[in-house]
């Protein structure tokens, strides 16, 4: 099955189904605050166009390639698609909403014990919800246990505000938080999530990015990567490799691609 059609719940996945009804996700105004939180179901219909939380995890090995997935064919939104490591959200629990207060950012605290965008005392960027939830799925998709990508080894980059449709009835509107880290991982995809996995150097992707345009090998990106890929990551990648990635980081800007 290539994804559930529009309109048709019944014929979901059960796996995916059972996550679409029980994980809630965080509800965000579009300055990445908590303003509450929803079913993953109903913050995918594009009728409800709910802004929510996400991350996306770009996990590069040693020698500097970077780890693709192609999404199961049993997703309900963009499935056999190439995407980076792991896109997924941090969900409405106390483990993915961990605060750390800070006096350098002076931001109040919010309700739910919310995550929110912040620094420490040494005005470093801090998220422990986010990177909680990181270490969850890469765990869920890829089999990758937490001490193979410890906590304090995600570098986050930026922000990013887009929104995407997949057909009639499912789409994307999310604030996704870009989690960087290099380590060298053993893989054991789950196939619910996961239909195929790759390590690409630039030029690979590069090769990868021309088949999509050309239709050739059936090649499909998912939009909040092809985004990423267009405007932002070879610049990324070339911190990555110099060990700098410290340098590029911003989050206290949120980029908006809602219009791209």
């Amino acid at each position: 099955m290539a994804g559930a059609a529009a309109g048709d719940d019944a014929g979901m996945d059960a796996v995916q189904k059972r996550l679409m009804f029980e994980e809630e996700c965080i509800l965000v105004d579009e300055q990445d605050n908590v303003v509450g939180h929803e079913s993953k179901y109903n913050c995918h219909l594009l009728e409800k166009n709910l802004l929510h939380r996400a991350f996306s995890v770009f996990l590069f090995n040693s020698k500097h390639e970077l780890l693709l997935q192609q999404r199961s064919a049993t997703k309900i939104t963009f499935p056999l698609v190439w995407s980076n490591t792991c896109c997924s959200h941090p969900l409405f629990r106390e483990s993915e909403l961990i605060q750390e207060n800070s006096l350098a950012c002076k931001q109040k605290l919010l309700p739910y014990l919310s995550f929110i965008p912040y620094c420490n005392d040494q005005g470093t960027y801090r998220c422990p919800g986010v990177r909680n939830a990181a270490q969850r799925k890469l765990l869920d998709e890829l089999g990758i246990p937490a001490e193979d990508v410890p906590l304090d080894q995600f570098i986050p980059i930026g922000r990013m505000l887009y929104e995407a449709a997949y057909d009639e009835k499912w789409g994307e509107h999310e604030i996704t938080h870009f989690l960087f880290i290099v380590r060298d991982v053993e893989l054991h995809p789950n196939p619910d999530e996961v239909a195929d996995v790759k390590y690409v150097n630039r030029e690979e992707l590069k090769e990868l990015v021309r088949k999509s345009e050309a239709g050739e090998d059936g090649v499909k990106f998912s939009p909040w990567f092809r985004l990423v890929v267009d405007k932002f990551l070879l610049g990324w990648w070339d911190h990555v490799e110099k060990g700098t990635l410290s340098e590029v980081s911003d989050m206290e800007t949120i980029l908006n691609m809602k219009k791209e």
